[in-house]
């Protein structure tokens, strides 16, 4: 390896299991100090973390909104065009704007300190993988990284504000008023946004499970239906709206990635088989 790994800075012999532990202890001790940084200066710019972003998907304002009201222009769909606005955020506890504000610098600085956490744990896994094994996996710190960072994305600036959209303004009668707690909104867009940050890294899943034989091509076609059914549901449930347009936006990257991880298990699975054929 052109780098120097772990063995070679213990003079070139093997490293004992406790050796080991320290080396993960101090590499997970790094990624906690990191997080801690990353959520402290999160919690430092609290206008900029709620007004410009938590609170951002409330206000008509929001880029989404806009996109869907000159989309709805376009398409004469008037209904597109949509107003957030029409319910209040209420603290309804002693120290809930704070916990709030805690348990959202603390979800920024993971998502912000996640490359560093994932190169942490790569170079500490590195030193134990053969040369095939790390040209195999070359790059895999920021695929995983933008795989996540775009399903952050997509739940921000599209479920997120649909679902907020839908619930927001959704009644039983006229003679209820919503006025939401702010930490619902806030776990709601958290619990979101991670949620659609983990599942975009389906393809990896695929990936590793079809690298260990446990998933195959044949498997993925096979129940090719059915996938489409889950993935609807799951639109429906993220975007309880009537309106299948919506229901569409959010069901179309989630089968797109479907479609990206059967491309990928079946070449990780093609060149298992040339393996076994040589």
């Amino acid at each position: 390896m052109k780098e120097t790994d772990i063995t070679e800075q213990h003079e070139g012999r093997e490293m004992t299991f406790w050796e080991h532990l320290d080396e993960l202890r101090g590499a997970l001790w790094r990624i906690v100090i990191a997080i801690l940084v990353t959520s402290i200066a999160a919690f430092a710019f609290k206008e900029v973390l709620f007004d410009d972003i938590i609170l951002a998907p409330k206000s008509k304002t929001f880029i989404t909104y806009r996109a869907f009201c000159k989309l709805g222009e376009w398409l004469s769909m008037p209904s597109l065009c949509v107003d957030p606005s029409h319910f209040q955020l209420i603290n309804i506890s002693l120290a809930g704007q704070f916990t709030a504000h805690m348990n959202i610098s603390m979800i920024v600085g993971l998502i912000v300190a996640l490359p560093y956490a994932l190169w942490e744990l790569w170079r500490f896994i590195k030193p134990g993988l053969s040369d095939r094994e790390i040209r195999n996996s070359r790059g895999i710190v920021a695929i995983v990284t933008l795989l996540f960072l775009t399903g952050v994305c997509f739940s921000y600036f599209v479920a997120a504000p649909l679902m907020i959209n839908f619930l927001g303004g959704y009644t039983v009668s006229d003679a209820v008023i919503n006025q939401i707690a702010l930490t619902s909104y806030v776990s709601s867009i958290t619990m979101m946004t991670l949620l659609m940050g983990l599942l975009f890294e389906l393809p990896m899943l695929i990936l590793f499970l079809t690298k260990i034989g446990i998933i195959t091509p044949k498997h993925l076609r096979k129940y090719r239906k059915h996938t489409i059914v889950g993935i609807l549901i799951v639109a429906g449930v993220i975007t309880p709206s009537p309106d299948i347009f919506s229901q569409v936006i959010v069901a179309v990257p989630l089968y797109a990635l479907f479609e990206l991880s059967l491309a990928m298990s079946a070449r990780i699975y093609r060149k298992k088989q040339e393996l076994i054929v040589e």
